[in-house]
């Protein structure tokens, strides 16, 4: 999330104490993104300015949290930073429930229990909502639908609080989130872990952010659209026309640290999609 505010930038320096204690193995080796990279996610609306793309493993965190593969970012259409009026969005490809789907959610155990309760509750939160999705955790990664891992030294200490990608085309969530496992360190609570993490997961299940036509919203800074991302930025009727910081929607690009449960109105837009 994402998307840090003054609070989690300078939470995020006071990260660097803990680090001798937990003896991760990670490095803090950075990867330099190609000029290829960069064009393509340019051309197609993205912000790489204000917030470069970081490499991750064999893809890239794109405007904070979303997760694109290289292939995905080759393929992206241009959208010349086309800007759109503001309601919520989807992405053009949804996850198929034939009437009734269940998504398992399997966390690793290399996260605390603040964390798998602020799992827990985000998985509660879109549960209670009766949709044709559901979701339930899972004690093992075999054949999990979601696994959600911890995200590697260098981009906790960057302050990157979670990234996840899109469905596939093929109608199934994306099957990853990485999560920032210091989170209840930074000061999250149970009800703002829950919040990051169901953010990530209105990724994997279609959501784009809120925000996304100008991310200052939640962001602060100058305005900023990040644009169709060749994913899609698709009206969810119903939806009332400007995203407004007070509104709280879970969807908002960037995280205050405190905990922002499904408004009215994130209640429309999952009911319409799912």
């Amino acid at each position: 999330m994402k998307k840090l505010k003054l609070f989690v930038a300078l939470t995020a320096l006071m990260s660097v104490f803990f680090v001798a204690c937990e003896q991760e193995e990670e490095t803090m080796v950075t990867q330099e993104v190609s000029d290829e990279v960069l064009i393509a996610l340019k051309d197609a609306g993205f912000n790489v300015i204000d917030q470069p793309p970081i490499k991750f493993e064999e893809s890239y965190i794109v405007e904070g949290d979303i997760l694109l593969t290289y292939k995905q970012i080759l393929n992206l259409a241009e959208t010349k930073g086309v800007l759109v009026n503001s309601k919520q969005y989807s992405t053009n490809n949804l996850v198929a429930t034939n009437g009734n789907r269940n998504i398992t959610v399997f966390v690793s155990s290399r996260f605390n229990s603040a964390t798998v309760a602020g799992v827990d509750l985000a998985i509660q939160r879109y549960n209670a909502e009766n949709l044709e999705l559901t979701f339930q955790r899972v004690n093992s990664s075999s054949n999990a639908d979601i696994v959600i891992n911890r995200l590697n030294f260098f981009l906790e200490f960057f302050g990157v609080l979670g990234s996840a990608g899109f469905p596939t085309a093929s109608g199934d969530p994306f099957n990853q989130i990485s999560l920032n496992g210091r989170l209840s360190n930074l000061g999250f609570d149970t009800g703002g872990i829950a919040t990051i993490v169901a953010h990530e997961m209105g990724h994997c299940i279609g959501f784009r952010h809120t925000d996304f036509f100008d991310r200052s919203i939640s962001c602060g800074g100058s305005p900023s659209n990040e644009g169709d991302g060749g994913v899609g930025a698709n009206l969810i009727p119903g939806t009332p026309a400007g995203a407004t910081l007070a509104a709280g929607s879970w969807m908002l690009a960037c995280s205050d640290g405190g905990d922002r449960p499904f408004n009215a109105d994130d209640q429309t837009a999952l009911d319409f999609l799912y």
